[in-house]
């Protein structure tokens, strides 16, 4: 990560990566993943704790994770496909079941969570034994109506919430719109990977350009430098010859490149050789600043996560039920809504809407948090 007016993200998404000879494959441990699970075992530990104070069974715990954590990725994921691209899924159904390939909606998890913690608060089986024979019963949980759950368990989802979004920074997914500001983010790793995919480039750096002036519109003046495999035997000639047509091609044509670099016309580069012999390539261009909205999103909920545990611990069972959820809905919805202005919309077809499909799913959260919020004063009321 290059810190200039602006960052320079060229971080790679994965931790580490551990080969398997014998299957001919490898298997990669990725920072969303780590990042992911961590939120639901930081959960687990916090759940345990809030039990423990209120006196409610610890052995739940368990269930409820099971819970939560079936809840989350099924509703994460359907969310996506219904939401946001159902004709590609449809077409493919098996795709459905791909997660590793990326395709997980916030507000899908939301009614995952809501639907199987209702499940979970409503009904506790039980088999037990009469004159011989296994009896199936069916208990409410004691002290654990849904709104009651709901409350302690939203504190949680915002925590998990932040770990998530960070996961997104790394994966340079879910971007922001092109800024001027001194705080905008060049998510560079899709441009490394692309200029690196043929193997003639071994690696690629970003320094500030003091030879050109600012752009607009989140554009900002860079140097790209490719070190370049000098292990091929190729020459001068050679790496010019390569930089004219291929690197040519991948700034000016590539839409992966095209979303973080801006390129009006012919690529200005050139090739040079250090006194070692080794060749290395220059562009000059300008390379696109956006908000680093995962990170807005993940601040944030670290911040409601603290505000709601502070609620919690200073009134535990004694606040009225949905209170906590109420806040939850309504702060973490909100910002959502806000914060879709300075992103990019995530599939086409948004671009014809007056407001995005984030936004729009994010409304009836708000409002549902509005009414559990006055139904909650109102039953302290009486």
């Amino acid at each position: 990560m290059t810190i200039l007016s602006y960052i320079i993200w060229d971080g790679s998404p994965e931790i580490f990566t551990i080969p398997v000879p014998f299957l001919d494959s490898h298997i990669t441990l990725r920072w969303y993943g780590l990042l992911f699970a961590l939120g639901f075992l930081l959960s687990q530990q916090i759940v345990y704790y809030m039990f423990k104070r209120e006196g409610k069974p610890e052995k739940d715990v368990d269930t409820l994770t099971i819970y939560m954590v079936i809840s989350t990725i099924i509703g994460a994921r359907l969310g996506h496909v219904l939401f946001y691209e159902p004709e590609r899924y449809l077409a493919n159904p098996i795709d459905i079941f791909k997660i590793w390939e990326g395709g997980l909606a916030s507000h899908g998890a939301a009614v995952g969570i809501l639907f199987a913690l209702w499940l979970y608060s409503r009904k506790k089986i039980k088999i037990m034994s009469s004159d011989g024979k296994s009896v199936l019963k069916v208990d409410r949980r004691p002290n654990q109506n849904y709104l009651q759950t709901l409350d302690r368990i939203v504190i949680l989802v915002a925590l998990t919430g932040a770990l998530i979004r960070l996961g997104n920074f790394y994966n340079s997914e879910i971007i922001g719109k092109p800024t001027n500001s001194d705080y905008g983010i060049v998510f560079a790793r899709h441009v490394s990977e692309i200029l690196k995919s043929d193997g003639t480039v071994k690696n690629v750096s970003y320094v500030k350009n003091d030879n050109l002036p600012e752009g607009e519109n989140g554009s900002m003046p860079v140097k790209i430098l490719l070190e370049f495999d000098n292990t091929q035997g190729l020459h001068l000639d050679d790496y010019e010859q390569y930089m004219e047509s291929r690197v040519n091609s991948f700034i000016t044509n590539s839409s992966y490149v095209r979303e973080h670099i801006y390129q009006s016309g012919e690529v200005d580069y050139k090739v040079s050789q250090d006194e070692t012999g080794n060749y290395f390539g220059i562009i000059n261009t300008y390379a696109i600043s956006r908000y680093p909205a995962q990170l807005y999103e993940s601040f944030s909920c670290v911040l409601l996560f603290i505000a709601l545990f502070l609620i919690w611990n200073k009134h535990k069972e004694k606040l009225p039920d949905g209170r906590i959820f109420g806040i939850f809905m309504i702060v973490l919805w909100s910002l959502r809504f806000a914060y879709e202005f300075l992103k990019e919309n995530q599939v086409d077809f948004e671009n014809n809407l007056p407001l995005n499909m984030g936004q729009i799913l994010s409304i009836p959260l708000v409002l549902a948090g509005i009414y559990i919020l006055i139904r909650s004063f109102r039953k302290e009321v009486k």
